[in-house]
């Protein structure tokens, strides 16, 4: 068994990185839309995962939690299955929750032009921090 003294100097030695993928591999090319049959119909559409991750650009260490996207549809609607594949290619990317949020609001709102979008991502508390970050899209 190892002493105290042993374990302190083992886990001053961890060095371990873990290599970020760039902002670059988020593919917002696989978003689709399809067409919405009762525009001026203001219907409120909520999508919602605990499933998103990306990573801290620093560390590397995993961020996890809960995505919701609300939005009233103009003209189209996200198609689910081509969400599913965009928000995978978040995983492994070095993004801080901020720039996430927006980044995901910016690139769902731009493929299906809503009236209005929110989007919310309520991160897991790591370090004794717990964040909520929201963002909003209204069409001018």
């Amino acid at each position: 068994m190892a002493s105290i003294q042993d374990l302190q100097e083992q886990y001053e030695s961890l060095t371990a990185r873990f290599e970020a993928r760039t902002e670059a591999v988020i593919d917002a090319s696989c978003l689709m839309a399809f067409d919405y049959d009762y525009p001026g119909q203001d219907a409120e559409v909520v999508i919602d995962s605990d499933e998103f991750t990306a990573v801290c650009p620093w560390t590397g260490l995993p961020d996890f939690g809960t995505l919701v996207v609300s939005y009233v549809p103009r003209r189209s609607c996200i198609e689910l299955k081509s969400l599913k594949y965009y928000l995978l290619s978040y995983t492994g990317v070095g993004i801080v929750q901020e720039h996430a949020a927006n980044r995901l609001l910016n690139d769902l709102a731009g493929v299906c032009q809503p009236l209005r979008m929110t989007v919310t991502l309520d991160y897991k508390i790591r370090g004794g921090l717990h964040t909520t970050v929201t963002t909003r899209y209204e069409r001018p």
